[in-house]
């Protein structure tokens, strides 16, 4: 591991076999990057990283793997958009996708083949969030894989909620004269949704467990009911293909999410993010985590090349 700059700002390398991995651990636990030297001698991006990023305004960067907590995408309220209401019953507003991802991290350890940060909240963060906690995100990196995990410890007397999740920016097309078509991804879903104006879950009808990156259906589709907890995805040839496994039992819970998502059809980017649950699990009460007090909850992931 190394320290290196990038502008103004000093972020951290990590070289392992073929591997390199890119982070900032101070702000957001970030991913930034991962690349992979090829045979041929060339580099392969398997998770994007915009060339002149503004790292002032790291939120806004579409890139590496944002970390959202304590929720996932919009929240809403009774159909107004940006709040949460708590087990309490208090309305709180909430950002979209929390307040992690941009916020201040101390690091707890950091070695040669990974590190922990954990969350300092700012006094804004604690109003919209109210509890006593310790949330922590731990990386291992690996030659042709990479393991995170969240850690939700609850340090208060009350019930704590959290629906958190990633938001991997995966680099896709791989190779010049290639297009999205050429790749597709198999989600095991039993249930797909989109997320309406008003909150609501609206389920898809006849979606395919198999689907091309170019199908435009696939843009912001929410997969719950997973039959496996491997998602696997690449070239339509077989080769190259990348795999996310979601903790570690054969079957995930039923309302664990994987989102795939891209902002237009010229982005060099797919994000494909696994997700405790899908959007605004505090008012659909679909997919909302509670962690006890003295409890602490992981939600873990794995992504390897294959």
């Amino acid at each position: 591991m190394e320290s290196v700059s990038v502008g103004e700002y000093s972020v951290r390398k990590w070289t392992r076999g073929a591997s390199t991995f890119l982070a900032w651990p101070e702000k957001g636990a970030r991913l930034m990057s991962w690349q992979i030297q090829l045979a041929d001698g060339l580099t392969r991006d398997v998770i994007y990283w915009p060339e002149n990023a503004d790292l002032g305004k790291p939120a806004k960067i579409r890139g590496g793997n944002p970390v959202l907590f304590p929720f996932v995408a919009r929240t809403f309220d009774a159909g107004k958009e940006g709040f949460w209401k708590t087990p309490a019953g208090e309305r709180l507003p909430m950002l979209r996708h929390g307040f992690a991802r941009d916020g201040a991290f101390r690091v707890e350890s950091i070695t040669e083949d990974g590190f922990t940060a954990v969350l300092e909240p700012t006094a804004e963060d604690q109003k919209v969030y109210p509890y006593a906690y310790v949330f922590s995100v731990t990386y291992r990196f690996e030659q042709l894989s990479l393991f995170v995990d969240f850690k939700l410890e609850n340090k208060d007397s009350v019930n704590i909620p959290w629906c958190a999740g990633h938001h991997f920016y995966f680099n896709l097309p791989w190779h010049k004269g290639l297009d999205r078509g050429s790749y597709c991804i198999n989600i095991p879903a039993r249930k797909a949704f989109y997320h309406g104006g008003s909150g609501k879950l609206e389920p898809v009808k006849g979606f395919a467990q198999e689907t091309s990156f170019d199908d435009p259906s696939l843009v912001d589709r929410i997969h719950c009911g997973l039959k496996s907890n491997e998602v696997v995805f690449g070239s339509k040839d077989g080769e190259e293909q990348i795999s996310i496994k979601i903790g570690d039992t054969r079957v995930p819970s039923p309302w664990t999410a994987l989102t795939t998502w891209t902002e237009n059809s010229e982005r060099p980017f797919y994000c494909v993010e696994p997700w405790m649950g899908p959007p605004s699990s505090t008012d659909n009460k679909k997919g909302l985590h509670i962690v006890e007090p003295g409890k602490t909850e992981c939600f873990s992931v794995e992504i390897s090349l294959c």
